[in-house]
């Protein structure tokens, strides 16, 4: 039966040409034994990394030189036809650096590596975690090759294994760009764009973070931070009007009246309150006021009066404020 009869001709064509051609014909496919090893003076080094979300298993084998060089490689693999290609792919990139470098391959780089088109994946998103178990067989073998763990390959924790993004990276770039979606991260990162299982509970994988927990507890740090930062400012008098709460506009008005305004009016006799303060559609802050006294039957009371009464509101405070008498 045809590959694109069993697999389906829509699945079948989400994979590239170079998959398709290194899942029938492997490069690199094959064992190296210490016998070989020891005839050409190089240091064996194989490798096994199981991926239990798929069943897939690969066995890496290095001949590495006095100078650390992988100076061949071969894989066998235990699983799909992605899994081969994704090995294969992966010795191959790992041929000629030196251990130190080939540690530093992602699977990323292996899947970038097997795309016709630099801008089409060359897999399916739900067959991306192929690639990322070339990547975890590097890392057991550079571990043995050095003395490591694995572990100390990884300086952060990973939440998408398939774009290999990071709990900081998410962070950082949820704050930075004002992030409210899972799908603005997936944007800005690529996490989530594959076989999805970091983006919530109940894909093929179980996780430890996901997308939907990490934007919601970043927001709520977020607000939390600019409440505070807000309550900083408000304590220290630097807190924008435009930031202002209802009430606080109003204390902060009342304030500068009190300061600069009703003293020159009580002068004359008058004075005057405000009645109401409105936020307008069309960006104003509108304060109603009604003049006291003297004031109350003063003809500059909607002339010069207003006018240095909205002027002294406006220089002092925010330059959107009206000011109208009732």
């Amino acid at each position: 039966m045809a590959k694109n009869e069993l697999l389906g001709g829509a699945l079948w064509d989400a994979y590239s040409k170079k998959v398709s051609e290194r899942m029938d014909n492997p490069t690199h496919l094959g064992v190296i034994t210490q016998k070989e090893a020891d005839e050409r003076g190089l240091k064996l080094i194989v490798a096994d990394y199981g991926a239990e979300a798929c069943g897939d298993a690969v066995r890496l084998y290095w001949l590495v030189d006095a100078n650390d060089v992988i100076v061949d490689a071969k894989f066998k693999s235990f699983g799909c036809g992605t899994a081969i290609a994704s090995s294969d792919m992966m010795v191959e990139l790992c041929l000629g650096k030196k251990v130190q470098e080939a540690v530093k391959i992602t699977n990323i780089d292996v899947e970038k590596a097997l795309r016709d088109d630099p801008d089409t994946p060359a897999v399916p998103g739900q067959k991306m975690h192929c690639s990322v178990m070339a990547y975890d067989v590097i890392k057991k073998a550079a571990a043995l090759y050095l003395g490591k763990n694995p572990e100390d390959f990884e300086d952060e924790i990973i939440v998408c294994e398939c774009a290999r993004v990071s709990l900081g990276t998410l962070k950082e770039v949820i704050k930075l760009n004002d992030l409210k979606s899972v799908e603005e991260i997936t944007e800005y990162t690529k996490a989530g764009a594959f076989c999805k299982s970091c983006i919530k509970p109940g894909g093929h994988e179980e996780r430890e973070y996901y997308l939907v927990d990490i934007l919601r507890d970043v927001r709520a740090e977020m607000e939390e931070e600019a409440l505070k930062n807000k309550a900083d400012l408000e304590s220290k008098g630097d807190l924008k009007f435009a930031d202002m709460t209802l009430v606080q506009k109003i204390k902060a008005i009342e304030s500068l009246i009190d300061e600069k305004i009703r003293p020159m009016l009580m002068m004359d006799g008058g004075n005057m309150e405000i009645i109401e303060l409105k936020n307008s559609s069309d960006g104003y802050t509108d304060v109603y006021i009604r003049y006291l006294g003297a004031c109350s039957g003063c003809a500059s009371g909607a002339t010069g009066t207003l006018f240095a009464i909205e002027s002294v509101l406006q220089e002092g405070l925010d330059s959107s404020i009206r000011v109208f008498p009732v």
